[in-house]
């Protein structure tokens, strides 16, 4: 694992010198499905009994899934730039979600529609090498749909400049806390939805009766933001058919707020019956049938998932396509989702405290599938152990490139043909948001830290492969473990460059 921003030149080089010729093997399109707030045990082939998903079901029939693969970090921004940069966040430039709030008035619906400089996040620099530059460079057709989040309009980190050919969606992580938005961006420019200006977080009206579906009407509007980001997808992979290409599809889904197509929010209300409204007391839209529009949510993306793979094969480039599916961290904990009712993140603990925003096993640990017909072996099943920061050199190996020498990643391609495959010695994680957070995995041991803020430093250590929920605390046994940790953290960690996410501990 190497520190310091790699930078676009030589990357770049590198990548031009080696492309693949003529002479060699068929080089794979490569798509690549990131859902969003998405439970390790959200889906059919991890488990989920209560919610549908018989497209995913498929692709781990027909080709590998991964039972100990991570995310970059517990929440969209930091785990997004550790997946596209390959560095993880002791090295990675952005280490949670930087609403940049000196700007002005972000959080302001209204503010940011009548003032593009007000939406978006930090933004990466320009010349980082990502998954997308380094691809383009080597010959490949690049796309973006849906969430980006690394950076706002008008900066050097909007997609278009970070190695992406074509992008269309939300630019800005808090415009997407509506699926029917005022309006999405196509490359840098605005395209109106037209739909009506109703902001984010939006409650029921004053006198409105929380049982009565007519209550929610207003929060439906004309076009949804995930039907529009699909037609696009399908039109960039037309326009690129007859070349390589590789596609980031980071729909939106499953994140809040709670909104669903109405076929499947029927569907669910019918299989659970009635329950209990979600009023808006903690934020997000209000919706009637909560239970019912989660499992409609990720009903509805598994439908788009196999929409996905039978053009893919009226293309007559199924076969020739790389895909992997997973998702950016643990399930979500508020505003009328039910992890513990779901099981969201089974087999780990599914509440509050031990999903989204933390480095507990049920915030980090998430879905992988990879499929890649006539190379990865259908049905199988892996226990390797693999990360956000592998998947940048996987797929330069996959497209015949060089990954960048300054990679925290290892490329798991050789897992996915079956091969013998190299492992990390350990894996890192920092998070500097919800208290403070660091943790550090030595095979199946755990050592993990919270509320570093308050000023602790004590590592807790668990058996992950034995005590999967992290109950049992077992530092007092293993106190060389608890030192390899803490070297390993003094070892991995880089003060990031933003106040923000340092930690007033050891950071200067």
């Amino acid at each position: 694992m190497k520190p310091s921003l790699v930078l676009f030149n030589s990357a770049v080089a590198a990548a031009l010198a080696t492309c693949c010729t003529g002479s060699e093997p068929e080089r794979p399109n490569i798509i690549y499905i990131l859902a969003d707030d998405l439970g390790y045990g959200d889906t059919g082939p991890y488990g989920q009994t209560k919610i549908e998903t018989p497209n995913i079901d498929r692709l781990a029939e027909n080709g590998m899934r991964f039972t100990r693969h991570y995310s970059g970090s517990a929440v969209s921004a930091p785990s997004r730039c550790v997946l596209l940069t390959g560095l993880h966040t002791g090295h990675a430039q952005v280490r949670g979600n930087d609403e940049w709030a000196d700007r002005g008035e972000v959080w302001s619906y209204r503010a940011m529609l009548a003032d593009s400089t007000l939406e978006g996040q930090r933004p990466l620099k320009s010349g980082t090498v990502t998954i997308a530059s380094l691809l383009k460079a080597g010959g490949y057709a690049t796309g973006a749909i849906g969430k980006w989040g690394l950076g706002a309009p008008h900066t050097e980190g909007i997609p278009n400049s970070q190695g992406f050919d074509f992008f269309f969606g939300y630019n800005c992580q808090r415009q997407a806390h509506t699926y029917y938005p005022v309006h999405l961006y196509r490359n840098r420019v605005r395209v109106s939805l037209g739909n009506d200006t109703l902001a984010p977080h939006t409650g029921l009206d004053k006198e409105a009766d929380p049982y009565d579906p007519e209550s929610y009407e207003k929060f439906k509007l004309a076009n949804y933001a995930p039907d529009m980001m699909f037609d696009e997808m399908i039109s960039f992979i037309d326009a690129n058919s007859s070349k390589n290409f590789f596609l980031y599809w980071a729909t939106p889904v499953p994140h809040l707020p709670l909104q669903a197509p109405e076929k499947w929010i029927e569907h669910y209300v019918n299989k659970f019956g009635d329950e209990e409204p979600y009023t808006g007391g903690e934020g997000y839209f209000p919706v009637r049938y909560p239970r019912a529009t989660y499992a409609a949510m990720i009903s509805y993306f598994d439908e788009q998932v196999g929409l996905l793979i039978d053009h893919l094969k009226e293309l007559g480039i199924y076969e020739n396509t790389l895909i992997i599916f997973s998702s950016d961290n643990g399930p979500g904990y508020n505003a009328g989702t039910d992890a513990p009712w779901f099981e969201s993140a089974r087999p780990f603990r599914s509440e509050r405290g031990f999903i989204k925003g933390s480095l507990n096993e049920g915030g980090i640990r998430v879905p992988m599938i990879a499929l890649w017909p006539g190379k990865i072996k259908p049905g199988t099943v892996t226990e390797h152990v693999s990360a956000f920061w592998d998947v940048l050199p996987t797929l330069c190996e996959a497209a015949g490139i060089d990954s960048p020498a300054n990679t925290d990643g290892i490329s798991f391609l050789p897992e996915l043909k079956g091969k013998r495959q190299e492992s990390h010695d350990c894996l890192y994680w920092e998070f500097p948001e919800y208290g403070g957070q660091q943790a550090v995995i030595i095979g199946d041991m755990k050592a993990i830290r919270k509320e570093m803020h308050k000023g602790n430093m004590e590592f807790e250590l668990y058996n992950i492969l034995t005590d999967p929920q992290e109950r049992l605390n077992i530092a007092d046994q293993y106190p060389e473990l608890i030192q390899k940790a803490a070297e390993i953290v003094n070892r991995e960690h880089v003060t990031s460059e933003n106040t923000r996410w340092r930690y007033l501990s050891f950071d200067k």
